[in-house]
């Protein structure tokens, strides 16, 4: 018997959490948490699990840590968008050296953002990719 996909709900925005560091992931979905309009819908530890459950749950969006075991940020971003095209990823990242942000957007991430600057920017990054103005 295969598991049921859960209904999407219309008015929360679904967001699949993939980072290996189960407290950063806790604590992002803290900040998720504190907001009506945020659902998390599940967690993934690496990029392959990554992939495995944005197809399977379809979330409106992916926080994608950058450096992950198994299979890393990128290269899971790159999978997810070749199978959904319309998959929006925020990349998340220690990180700001301009060669990342630039392989994060060619593998299709939709936004990006350092985890120095998660607390202030997140909610609004989630908005911006999946409500463009």
């Amino acid at each position: 018997m295969s598991p049921k996909r859960p209904r999407k709900t219309p008015d929360r925005i679904r967001v699949l959490i993939a980072d290996d560091h189960r407290l950063f992931a806790q604590a992002l979905e803290a900040v998720l948490g504190g907001e009506e309009r945020f659902e998390v819908v599940g967690f993934a530890r690496n990029g392959r699990e990554a992939i495995g459950l944005v197809q399977e749950l379809e979330p409106d969006v992916t926080l994608m840590d950058l450096s992950m075991p198994v299979l890393d940020g990128v290269e899971a971003t790159r999978e997810i968008r070749k199978s959904l095209p319309g998959a929006r990823i925020l990349m998340l990242t220690g990180s700001n050296a301009p060669n990342d942000v630039d392989r994060a957007r060619a593998a299709g991430a939709s936004g990006y953002v350092t985890k120095d600057r998660i607390a202030g920017e997140l909610i609004q990054a989630i908005l911006d990719i999946v409500e463009p103005s």
